[in-house]
Order: structure tokens, then C-alpha cells, then sequence
């Protein structure tokens, strides 16, 4: 959510309707940065020379996670990215215009 908000930051009312949405319910965030600490610290361990976003690393943990989903993202690091050591994470590039 850290990651959209920054995303639509200059779109007005972007990253309130990000916000927005959470508060609504329609969006829900199954993911515990406490719980995960010691594997996202692991990911910008690994991925340092990168350099590896905290919100990034936390994406590529939430698709170790939840293995049959996609990361919605702009950033070509994903390219680079892998979860659990070797696995090509899917991700979903909108077009840019």
C-alpha cells in the first residue's frame, strides 16, 4: 500500500483513494512486517547491490507467500527480483502513455 500511495502521489486524491479503498474493506492487507521481518531483512540482505525498497522487499516476500499471485508494478527490478532464490516472480506492467 506504502508502494501505491507513493506511486499516485502527484495524481490528485491518489493516494487518499488508496486509503480509501483499505477503509472500505475492498482491499485487505494479509501481511505482517513484525511476522516477516527476518525473511524481508534476508531479501535486502541478498538484493543489496540492487538496491532493494523496503516496500519492494516486502512484495517479493507477499509473492513467496501467496504463490499464485502477480505484482501490479512500473519498477524493472522485478526483472531482476526472485522469490524463494530462484523463482521468476509474474508480474503485470501496466502501459505507460
Amino acid at each position: 500500500m506504502a508502494e501505491s500511495c507513493y506511486l499516485l502521489r502527484n495524481l490528485e486524491g491518489g493516494s487518499s483513494s488508496v486509503l480509501e479503498l483499505i477503509r472500505r474493506g475492498a482491499v485487505s492487507l494479509a501481511f505482517s512486517l513484525a511476522d516477516e521481518s527476518a525473511a524481508v531483512a534476508r531479501l535486502i540482505k541478498r538484493y543489496h547491490d540492487v538496491p532493494i525498497s523496503l516496500a519492494d522487499a516486502c512484495l517479493v516476500r507477499m509473492s513467496e507467500r501467496f504463490t499464485g499471485s502477480e505484482v501490479m508494478t512500473i519498477d524493472g527490478d522485478f526483472r531482476i527480483y526472485r522469490r524463494l532464490g530462484r523463482g521468476v516472480i509474474p508480474v503485470i506492467v501496466p502501459e505507460r502513455r
